[in-house]
């Protein structure tokens, strides 16, 4: 938000430079992001001073030019100068040599000593367009006789130069909208720290008036939740015109192009007391005003010339039958004020902020309304901000007030009473702030001490500070007013040693996040914000809806729920890419989900990662062979081997899961994690083709596992490894985690590794049976393995299969 140094000044006295000014802005926390120098006229007129014509010839060699001598407080200097005008002893603004003119913004004129047919000439005398003040040049400027002589321009013209401040207003702030909120902070600052007795300098209603009521005008609010309150009034017998030179500047300091008087008196005022007002040709009104939503699909022009598509959410001031505005958003086409307008309808009003936010994000638009609306202006000061304008415009376009307020307030916004503990606000600060200083600080940003009783105090809050409701946040405007850096630092710091040592996880992420880049993985970064829909229709008994984590102002319903899953996020990205013909990928994801219980909420960090079409990027020497279950495995076995963590991992049959078939993934027998593919119902919604194959980990799971991860090195085995292989025939439902884990409990000494090398199924065999070709590797450290050695463990390891599998071995 820009706001100008001049401008600012004219609410709170103060001498501060825009220096000052900027440093006590940032540290109450209204940081400012730039302060830029504003020259009434640019180049500052450096170098242009008052002199007097003391002689005045013609030309030796030109008709219309003139040779004339000026002093401008030194030696005479000769001018040549082609103003029909210039005489004798006139007092003129004689711009010297050296000197920098900028008659258009965009093309500096030096002034260097030159020859003009064959003169020299040493200057040059100053006409109104030339010094960048104005457009005429019917010739030079004419000062008064009194002028005294090397005065400077600058002073002479009272050129006053601004400064423009850039605020960056966080969405809390709403009371720092307008200049009387800034100016307010300014004051508190000033009062506690300076131990000044400043006050806000509000600008004055007394002279508003109602001369007659002969232009009235209905107002009906048919949805008062939407508009809490409505105030309107009329002023006949205006003349729309340029605004004042006044006007005009204001406007230009904080970034706005004046338009005229009437609309620049609302955008004043808006950008004065942060409250939007809208001015309405009465001519568009047929009398009446009616404040209600619009109809489903209605079409209507707004005053950029773009036809919108309106929704039955949207609020509309309306004159009955037409629609005229967006309620604090845009306004019409045909209702704005124009050159021929006489009679004028000024709004002032307090929309809801969400059904504005709602209303400006369904069309795509951001108007300077709309953000201070859709955060929440002052709704106990629209009366005075309408007789504010109104004051204005009868200032610099005349007229009359020719009807009075209407003031459509059926439920009053009243302010909040919120307790407050002087003890537990310094012990939340961390620092000893008397109740006096505390007072005096929440005096002055317009919060109301009550009662005090056993240093408890109620304090009444504006209903325009928004942000401001608990204890705590009194405690925040406290200290922000006091100063975060006057808090002392404490002389000893109270830490605890937990029992394992953590690693570093973000480290970890960063090696992990690495390791996968380099295997070809894209990372993606999806919304924590999603669809309900997810949970209600694909979440089957896995993802409920009473766990989702409801937004109350939800920006739509696309994004209504904190998600449960990465999973839907996940199959949204290859949607979105198989949509644009890119159907091979390999995507992976750190993020976190949300649930709500009856305990509270919990959010967990998840690592998801990806694969769904062709391994290889096509090219006529690559393979085409598509991704499989064992590619996401193989995948996920190496990035736990990366951590460590390989020798722990325990697979079980997949069940209850949004995934189809696959394993759960354990250590020490907590869930991991859980590899499979997306099921039919999920792609179908998404619309995908390929299989996408899936491993959806818990990373904070995973990561608390890796303290019980502890490096050894041992030497390179002495012995030869020995492999004997297994054909079994085993019913469908059996996987080869079961057999894996079968076989290492049989042995946990020799049996190194259990491997699956070949799977068949159908012709030759039963129904309902298939064939694994497993092997087992066997190795001693220390000597060389029997036959007899291994041969026993085999019989073991046949023996548990088929008493726990019904597993044959085939010939």
């Amino acid at each position: 938000m820009k706001i100008s140094y001049n401008w600012l000044k004219q609410y709170v006295k103060t001498d501060l430079s825009p220096e000052q000014m900027d440093g006590i802005l940032t540290d109450t926390g209204l940081e400012v992001e730039s302060v830029e120098k504003l020259e009434a006229v640019k180049g500052g007129l450096e170098g242009v001073v008052v002199g007097e014509v003391l002689t005045c010839e013609k030309h030796p060699d030109a008709d219309k030019l003139k040779v004339t001598t000026v002093t401008i407080g030194g030696e005479p200097l000769q001018i040549v100068c082609g103003a029909p005008n210039v005489a004798v002893g006139q007092k003129v603004i004689v711009a010297t040599v050296g000197c920098t003119l900028y008659p258009t913004p965009d093309e500096p004129l030096k002034m260097k000593v030159s020859k003009i047919r064959g003169v020299e000439s040493h200057g040059m005398l100053c006409a109104e367009d030339e010094l960048g003040m104005g457009q005429s040049h019917a010739g030079i400027l004419v000062l008064d006789a009194e002028t005294k002589v090397g005065t400077t321009a600058a002073s002479l013209f009272d050129l006053e130069d601004d400064y423009q401040i850039e605020i960056g207003l966080t969405p809390n702030r709403a009371d720092a909208m307008g200049y009387i909120g800034v100016a307010r902070d300014l004051i508190a600052y000033l009062n506690f720290h300076k131990k000044e007795n400043l006050t806000l300098q509000m600008p004055s209603i007394t002279d508003f008036k109602v001369q007659s009521i002969s232009l009235p005008i209905a107002i009906t609010v048919e949805n008062s939740e939407l508009c809490p309150r409505y105030v309107g009034t009329t002023i006949k017998n205006v003349k729309i015109k340029p605004s004042p030179a006044w006007l005009q500047k204001s406007l230009r300091a904080v970034g706005l192009s004046p338009i005229n008087n009437v609309v620049d008196v609302t955008n004043f005022v808006m950008r004065e007391l942060g409250t939007p007002l809208h001015a309405f040709d009465v001519r568009s009104l047929n009398g009446k005003i009616v404040v209600k939503t619009a109809t489903e699909d209605e079409k209507f022009v707004t005053l950029d010339g773009v036809e919108r598509t309106l929704s039955s959410e949207n609020l509309m001031i309306t004159n009955g039958t037409e629609n005229l505005c967006i309620a604090g958003v845009f306004g019409g086409a045909d209702s704005g004020i124009k050159d021929d307008t006489t009679e004028v309808f000024l709004e002032s009003a307090y929309f809801n902020p969400v059904s504005v936010r709602k209303t400006a994000k369904f069309h795509g638009m951001n108007t300077d309304a709309s953000f201070r609306f859709e955060r929440g202006v002052d709704p106990n000061l629209t009366a005075f901000a309408l007789k504010r304008a109104a004051l204005l415009i009868q200032e610099v376009a005349g007229g009359e007030i020719a009807m009075d307020v209407i003031d459509v307030y059926p439920n009053k916004i009243e302010n909040k009473v919120v307790e407050f503990s002087y003890d537990r606000c310094n012990k939340l600060i961390g620092s000893s702030i008397s109740v006096e200083d505390i007072d005096l600080i929440l005096t002055s940003l317009d919060i109301k001490i009550l009662s005090v009783s056993n240093g408890i105090a109620q304090v009444e809050v504006p209903a325009y500070r928004v942000d401001v409701t608990r204890e705590a946040d009194l405690t925040e405007e406290v200290l922000r007013i006091y100063g975060f850096n006057n808090v002392p630092l404490p002389e000893k710091l109270n830490t605890s040693i937990g029992v394992f040592p953590k690693p570093d996880l973000e480290k970890v992420q960063n090696v992990l996040s690495e390791m996968l880049v380099g295997k070809g993985l894209v990372e993606m970064l999806n919304n924590s914000l999603t669809t309900s829909v997810y949970t209600e229709k694909l979440g089957g008994e896995v993802l409920q809806p009473q766990r989702n984590v409801q937004m109350l102002n939800p920006l739509s319903q696309e994004l209504d729920v904190m998600r449960q899953s990465l999973i839907f996020n996940a199959l949204e990205v290859v949607q979105h890419n198989q949509n644009r013909q890119h159907a091979d990928l390999k995507l992976f994801e750190f993020g976190k989900v949300y649930h709500k219980y009856e305990s509270g909420y919990a959010e967990n960090k998840r690592l998801i990662l990806v694969l769904t079409g062709k391994k290889e990027q096509e090219s006529w020497n690559a393979s085409k062979e598509q991704f499989s279950y064992y590619s996401i495995k193989g995948l996920v076995n190496a990035l736990f081997s990366r951590l460590g963590l390989n020798g722990m991992l325990q697979e079980s049959a997949l069940k209850n899961s949004l995934l189809h078939d696959g394993v759960h993934l354990t250590i020490l027998k907590k869930k991991v994690g859980e590899i499979g593919w997306a099921n039919a119902a999920s792609k179908k919604h998404f619309g995908i083709k390929n299989e996408v194959f899936i491993a959806d980990l818990d990373w904070d799971a995973i990561t608390e596992s890796l303290q019980y991860v502890k490096v050894k090195y041992s030497e390179l085995p002495k012995t030869f490894a020995v492999r004997r292989d297994f054909s079994l025939l085993l019913n469908t439902a059996t996987n080869f985690s079961e057999i894996e884990t079968i076989a290492k409990n049989c042995d946990k000494k020799i049996l190194k590794e259990v491997g699956l090398f070949d799977v068949y199924e159908g012709k030759n065999l039963e129904e309902g049976k298939k064939s694994y070709a497993v092997s087992f590797t066997f190795q001693d450290q220390e000597q060389t393995l029997k036959d007899n050695q291994i041969d026993a463990i085999m019989e073991k390891i046949r023996v548990e299969l088929e008493g726990k599998l019904g597993a044959q071995l085939r010939s």
